[in-house]
């Protein structure tokens, strides 16, 4: 859940055109709230029928704060995921540091959530908390989905892998602008939208080649700014990590197309600069299948 990066006008249309192309593969989304900055459930839907969505994922809010964006809680996913149970599944969550943390989480997996998310709250990201939510995706067998950002919100990032290598079992899904600036190795911390070259070897880019459990969300505009400020490395990028990279949107315009949708700008910049249409399919739908059970 991110701000907007903003390409040039002639960036614009070309992945514009390259969606059209391919605009019946199948896709699936792993990340959209709802409601969300006031975006209605039914506007959502439309949304996502836009961009040529096959299934969407929903991501609720804890017990408090509502992910800083308006978005809804676990009940909210519910309700649209059973009104429209072939296009949309939803994950659990809750604040981490709380004594209802594992009741909650596994009163919503229960009832069909399959991963935890987006746990996007303002502990060290390799804490007691963090690790309980890590047990309990252990025993349920889900991933976990974390937003980094630097000050705010699983802070440490540096201390990450801990987290992974404590929990070899669990996948962990990477999101937001901490974890996307750290695909350069000489990414500064407090710069949440980085413009300019890459240099390979940045924290994420290790965690993605290192650890088997570790996949990116490519969505918002943290993610559509990884590929933008850099399209030579995002190529690249792109292939080295195929089997690591799972299609997010995490947008929360009403129109699901053109220059103030992020996510159909990063699912066509995925299709314009991905290697192959092996990788594009891996990247849209065959990742998420697998890691998720979609």
């Amino acid at each position: 859940m991110c701000g907007q990066a903003r390409l040039s006008r002639r960036g614009f249309l070309a992945i514009a055109g390259a969606a059209v192309v391919h605009a019946a593969d199948p896709v699936i989304d792993i990340h959209q709230h709802t409601p969300y900055s006031g975006r209605t459930a039914d506007q959502l839907v439309t949304h996502q029928r836009t961009m040529g969505i096959t299934k969407t994922v929903l991501l609720p809010a804890g017990s408090k704060y509502e992910l800083a964006a308006g978005a809804g809680g676990n009940e909210t996913v519910i309700e649209l995921a059973r009104r429209y149970p072939d296009e949309y599944r939803f994950f659990a969550n809750e604040l981490p540091d709380i004594p209802e943390t594992r009741k909650v989480i596994e009163k919503y997996l229960k009832a069909g959530a399959i991963g935890i998310g987006e746990q996007k709250f303002h502990v060290e990201c390799d804490s007691k908390a963090m690790q309980l939510v890590a047990e309990i995706a252990q025993h349920h067998r889900v991933p976990v989905l974390m937003h980094f950002e630097h000050g705010n919100y699983n802070l440490g990032f540096e201390r990450f892998y801990k987290l992974v290598e404590r929990f070899p079992k669990v996948t962990f899904i990477g999101h937001a602008q901490t974890w996307w600036g750290n695909i350069d190795k000489n990414h500064r911390q407090e710069v949440m939208y980085p413009k300019g070259p890459v240099t390979p070897g940045g924290i994420t880019d290790r965690l993605l080649s290192d650890y088997p459990n570790v996949y990116g969300d490519l969505s918002a505009g943290s993610g559509l700014n990884a590929l933008a400020r850099d399209e030579d490395h995002a190529r690249d990028f792109l292939k080295r990590h195929q089997d690591r990279l799972i299609y997010g949107s995490d947008c929360s315009d009403h129109d699901g197309a053109g220059q103030g949708c992020s996510g159909s700008q990063q699912l066509a910049a995925v299709r314009r600069l991905a290697p192959d249409e092996r990788a594009i399919r891996k990247m849209l739908s065959l990742n998420a299948a697998r890691v998720m059970r979609v």
